[in-house]
C-alpha cells in the first residue's frame, strides 16, 4: 500500500475529531473513519490526531509523554506500512502502578507489556544521534499499555489507529527503575499474567529490534515535526509481546528481565 500525504480540508478534519471525540466519550464503537480521510492518508490521520491534542490541552489535560505503535514487523505488514506510528500520553491517562481502572470507562481494551523511558532533557534536533538518546535516558521502567480502539470490532488501518491517537487509552508505569547500563534492553524477556496465568511473551528485540532504536525513530520524528519530546517526558516504546483483550474481574502483572514488574487490575 502506497501512503498517501495529502492534507484535507480543516472542516473534514474537524468531524472526524468530532465522531472519535464522541465515541470516546460516550463509551461507543464507530465505524472506521479511513473512508472520509482516505486510504494510506497518513498525514490527514495525524492532522486528526492533533485536532484531538489541541482540544485535550484545551480543556486542561497535560501532555507527560508519547507512546510508538505498530513496532512488530508482523503487525506493520498486516497494515501495509514500513514504519511505526505514534500518540499523545496525557497525565489523566496514568494508572498507578497495582492500581485499578474502571473497564466500563473503556470500550474494548486490550493490555501490552513494554518497556518505559523517560528522559532528563530535551531532545530538539532531527538528526539527534542513538548516543544522545542514551545520554537523555534518566531510566527505563516496566510498564503496561491499554489500548482501547474506538473503530468497531478493531477494524482498524492505519489511518484509523493514528487518528485515534494511536488507539492508546491508559497506561501503567511500575515503580523498580533502572539506568540503561544496568540492563539490556535487547535481549530483556517479558511475561505478562492474567490472574497468574501466563498470556504473553516476548523480548525486547521484538520492539523495532531494540526499543531505543524505536524511542530514536519517535524522537527524530516528533522534531521533524517541530514538536520535540522534552525532560520528564515518558516514550512507551512499543510492545514487547502480544496484546491481549482485558475484562473486568482480571489482573494483569508484567515481568521483565532486569527490570522488575507492573500491576494493574480491571474492575
Amino acid at each position: 500500500m502506497s501512503m498517501r500525504v495529502s492534507k484535507i480540508a480543516d472542516a473534514s478534519v474537524s468531524l472526524v475529531a468530532n465522531e472519535l471525540q464522541q465515541a470516546e466519550g460516550q463509551r461507543r464503537q464507530i465505524p472506521p473513519v479511513v473512508g472520509r480521510l482516505g486510504e494510506g492518508n497518513v498525514v490527514a490521520a495525524y492532522e486528526v490526531q492533533a485536532e484531538l491534542m489541541r482540544r485535550r490541552l484545551a480543556s486542561g489535560s497535560r501532555l507527560v509523554g508519547r507512546k510508538i505503535g505498530l513496532t512488530s514487523a508482523a503487525v506493520q505488514q498486516q497494515l501495509g506500512v514500513n514504519e511505526p506510528d505514534f500518540g499523545a500520553l496525557f497525565a489523566d491517562m496514568e494508572i498507578e502502578h497495582g492500581g485499578s481502572v474502571d473497564s466500563s470507562s473503556l470500550i474494548q481494551p486490550r493490555i501490552e507489556a513494554e518497556v518505559a523511558l523517560v528522559l532528563d532533557r530535551d531532545l530538539e534536533r532531527q538528526g539527534t544521534t542513538m548516543a544522545e538518546l542514551m545520554r537523555a535516558v534518566a531510566f527505563a521502567a516496566p510498564a503496561l499499555e491499554i489500548v482501547d480502539s474506538r473503530i468497531a470490532d478493531w477494524k482498524i488501518s492505519i489511518v484509523d489507529t493514528i487518528a485515534d491517537n494511536g488507539s492508546s487509552a491508559r497506561f501503567v508505569l511500575g515503580t523498580s527503575i533502572r539506568k540503561l547500563t544496568d540492563i539490556d534492553l535487547l535481549t530483556c524477556g517479558m511475561a505478562m499474567t492474567r490472574n497468574g496465568n501466563v498470556v504473553s511473551v516476548g523480548s525486547g528485540a521484538a520492539c523495532l529490534g531494540h526499543p531505543l532504536k524505536a524511542a530514536l525513530w519517535l524522537v527524530r520524528k516528533l522534531a521533524e515535526n517541530g514538536e520535540p519530546v522534552r525532560a520528564g517526558d515518558v516514550i512507551l516504546t512499543g510492545a514487547l509481546g502480544p496484546m491481549v483483550g482485558a475484562s473486568a474481574g482480571e489482573v494483569y502483572e508484567a515481568r521483565i528481565s532486569d527490570l522488575g514488574s507492573v500491576k494493574v487490575s480491571f474492575t
